[in-house]
C-alpha cells in the first residue's frame, strides 16, 4: 500500500518507518525540508495514486484543522485522510462531516506509542465509515501490536471490529 504522512516528528517518523519495515510505501511531507520527501501538500498528494490515504501526525488544534483545510482542496472524492493525532473528538465528527459533504472519507485514529512505537507497536482507535477502515486496515495491522487497533463505529460507540 502506499500512503502520503504528514507530520515527520518523532511519532511521525516512527510510523513511517514501521511501515516501510511492513513492506509499505510511504511519501512524507513536514514543514523541516530535511525531513521531507516531498515540498509541498500538492507533491504529495500528487505522488499518490487515487483512492488517496493521508496520514496526518500533526499537533492537534489549528494546527491539523490547517493541514485538513489545505488537503481538501487538493484531494478527490473517495480519497481517505487519516488524523492520527488526539484530536477532541468533537473536533473530529465536525471534520468528518465536512469531508463527506464532498465525497472524501475522514477516520479518526487516535494513536499511542510514543517514541517506542517504532519498537514495540502502536495503540490506534479508529472511527469512521467502515468502507475506509477495510482500506487502511493492512497499515493498521502493519503499526500496531496483536491487539493494538480496534474500529469504534462514529466516534465512539461499540467496537466494530478489534485487530486479530
Amino acid at each position: 500500500m502506499k500512503i502520503g504522512l504528514v507530520g515527520l516528528g518523532r511519532m511521525g517518523a516512527g510510523i513511517t518507518e514501521r511501515l516501510r519495515r511492513a513492506g509499505h510505501q510511504v511519501v512524507g511531507y513536514d514543514r523541516d525540508p530535511a525531513l521531507r520527501d516531498v515540498d509541498s501538500l500538492a507533491s504529495l498528494v500528487a505522488a499518490l495514486e487515487p483512492q488517496r490515504v493521508l496520514w496526518l501526525m500533526v499537533p492537534a488544534g489549528d494546527p491539523t484543522q490547517a493541514v485538513i483545510d489545505d488537503l481538501a482542496a487538493l484531494v478527490a472524492p473517495s480519497d481517505i485522510l487519516v488524523d492520527g493525532g488526539n484530536s477532541y473528538y468533537k473536533d473530529s465528527v465536525r471534520r468528518a462531516a465536512a469531508l463527506a459533504a464532498q465525497g472524501v472519507h475522514f477516520i479518526d485514529a487516535g494513536t499511542s506509542g510514543g517514541i517506542w512505537g517504532l519498537r514495540e507497536g502502536f495503540c490506534i482507535m479508529a472511527g469512521g465509515p467502515r468502507p475506509a477502515f477495510d482500506t487502511i486496515e493492512p497499515m493498521l495491522a502493519a503499526l500496531a501490536p496483536p491487539g493494538g487497533y480496534a474500529l469504534r463505529n462514529e466516534f465512539g460507540g461499540h467496537p466494530v471490529r478489534e485487530s486479530p
